[in-house]
């Protein structure tokens, strides 16, 4: 899975006052390995106030299952 992003630059115009900026205008580019184990046809993204949440569901044979032991 690969996530990247573009910035675009503003387009100031000449009556601007910028001293200073702060922040660079580049993009970035990242690549993650999914495991075998998430269900790749159900994988979502949200993108609000500035946050990427990411929902990688397990397939149902890769969930925990719980097993109760007895000790003696």
């Amino acid at each position: 899975m690969t996530i990247s992003a573009e910035k675009k630059e503003d387009n100031l115009t000449n009556d601007s006052k910028v001293i200073r900026r702060e922040f660079s205008t580049r993009g970035f580019k990242r690549s993650f390995t999914i495991d075998d184990k998430i269900e790749l046809n159900e994988i979502a993204a949200k993108y609000e106030n500035g946050i990427l949440k990411l929902t990688l569901p397990k397939r149902e044979a890769a969930k925990a299952f719980s097993k109760e032991i007895t000790i003696l």
